[in-house]
């Protein structure tokens, strides 16, 4: 192609060769310096306030307070996670069709095939619903004292995953993400805000009594963020290990050595300035060392006086459903005690997974639903209802935000040649409780059968973007560089649910 001068887009300056590599190269060193500049935080916020606000960390403090991007509902959060998909339909959605078309086929779905095959006919709640609270919410008789709860409850009834399979289920409620290797919502919240007591972690996730959850330790993993911002695992029963002193070493021989290990340490730090994967290192010895005082004092319930241990059901003992209800609610007493020291994230599990012994130890109700939550239900019911009770009691409902959740629904059928619900990621309930939520209140809705979120569906990712919200964070301005993306929690997704903030 030539122009009328005979010469290819001659005086064209765009298209000259020179040019357009000289043009070139000044641009790549533009995105260079801009990428620099990112890292150090020292580019101007723009117009929007949306660009990326990573927290200035100092590497030897890395759980010291830090601000948020806006006035906070929430100084901490305590979330409850029931392994295994608790069913909104046995528990808080309430749907007067599923029981009037009870022994039906689903209209429109009669040969649905979900995760574990065929389905069969509509299946109502083998436990009645009842008005609970002065607000009159329809709750199920399989969870009466949680049903006592609900004037402080607000609920979302539409929620939608993104997998019908436990571990990336568990995965993408406790990181946003299906796959592993993301960092929880613990480990995004610590890394934004520190903690105010630098004595205890920052971030304790409280396994079930009977094990860990499916998808174990990504549940509270700290991903790509530093590894200082993994939550920290013990419960009631089993304390963090290798924790106490050796036997035959004296309480002030052990400070002794402390003492004399921390000014090596300072000696060494001051050859080597700068070098903050040394300070990190340092400061979680520290860390490790302070606990072992402050973790065997908050993991000892023996001061906790009678009244107390009966409004969690903690003093019962003697039939299976009491001995499990019993050790789980000594880890929501933790779990309270943990938040009144100032932790600023506790993730508290009910259920595990088990693949021997007693078989399946969580919500996953697939052969034998009746018979397996008539053990579940009144282990999480008592103790999570006096956990809800003690915080509220003691004022620490005020700044905490108690997040109910499980990693998706179930069917509002029941298998074919079965006595459960398989799963169902297209609708099912969570909760919130404390600072910064309307109560009692509900937000969305599914269908007449609970099979799918219809009215203002909410996805996990807008449940984590309310979340960070009530703790005063941006979820769209909260990130962490990694492999050439600012990441987020939300992704590139998520919006505030609105309508549930006080």
């Amino acid at each position: 192609m030539t122009r009328p001068s005979g010469l290819p887009f001659a005086g064209h300056p765009l298209l000259d060769r020179r040019r357009f590599l000289a043009d070139a190269g000044v641009g790549l060193g533009a995105i260079a310096l801009t990428h620099l500049l990112g890292r150090q935080n020292l580019l101007a916020a723009s117009v929007s306030g949306k660009e990326p606000v990573r927290p200035i960390i100092d590497p030897a403090q890395p759980f010291a307070p830090r601000s948020t991007h806006f006035p906070p509902q929430a100084k901490n959060v305590l979330v409850i996670f029931c392994s295994g998909a608790c069913s909104h339909l046995d528990t808080f959605d309430y749907k007067p069709e599923l029981i009037r078309r009870h022994g039906q086929p689903m209209p429109g779905n009669e040969k649905l095939i979900t995760f574990q095959g065929e389905q069969g006919a509509l299946t109502r709640s083998p436990w009645e619903f009842r008005p609970r609270g002065q607000c009159g919410k329809m709750v199920s008789d399989l969870v009466p004292h949680l049903g006592d709860c609900v004037d402080d409850l607000c609920f979302i009834h539409s929620m939608q995953g993104k997998t019908n399979t436990h571990g990336p289920g568990e995965n993408f409620m406790s990181t946003g993400y299906t796959l592993d290797g993301f960092p929880s919502v613990g480990s995004w919240t610590t890394y934004a805000l520190g903690t105010s007591d630098q004595s205890l972690p920052a971030y304790v996730a409280i396994p079930d009594p009977r094990g860990k959850p499916q998808n174990s330790v990504n549940n509270w993993g700290p991903g790509f963020l530093p590894a200082a911002y993994q939550g920290t695992a013990f419960n009631a029963a089993s304390p963090v290990r290798n924790l106490l002193r050796p036997q035959g070493i004296t309480a002030k021989g052990d400070q002794a050595t402390r003492d004399f290990l921390q000014r090596l340490n300072d000696r060494h730090l001051e050859r080597f300035p700068g070098d903050t994967e040394l300070a990190a290192r340092i400061a979680s010895y520290e860390l490790a060392a302070r606990m072992q005082l402050s973790v065997p004092e908050v993991a000892d319930l023996s001061d906790e006086p009678e009244h107390i241990l009966k409004l969690y059901g903690a003093d019962e003992s003697g039939t299976k459903v009491k001995d499990l209800r019993a050790a789980y609610a000594r880890n929501c007493i933790l779990a309270r005690r943990l938040v009144e020291k100032g932790v600023r994230f506790v993730q508290l599990f009910n259920g595990a997974y088990q693949t021997g012994g007693e078989g399946v130890s969580n919500w996953d109700g697939h052969k034998d639903l009746a018979g397996q939550y008539s053990v579940h239900g009144p282990v999480l019911d008592k103790p999570t209802a006096g956990l809800l009770k003690d915080l509220k009691q003691r004022g620490l409902l005020q700044n905490t935000l108690v997040v109910w959740c499980t990693e998706f629904g179930r069917m509002p059928t029941f298998q074919k040649g079965a006595q459960g619900r398989d799963h169902n990621p297209k609708g099912f309930t969570c909760w919130l409780a404390g600072a910064g939520v309307r109560a009692p209140f509900s937000h969305g809705a599914t269908d007449d059968f609970g099979y799918q979120s219809v009215i203002d569906v909410a996805t996990v990712y807008d449940f984590h973007a309310t979340i960070l919200h009530l703790l005063g964070l941006d979820h769209e301005r909260l990130t962490f560089y990694h492999n050439g993306l600012e990441r987020r929690l939300t992704d590139v997704h998520g919006s505030v649910i609105r309508p549930v903030l006080a």
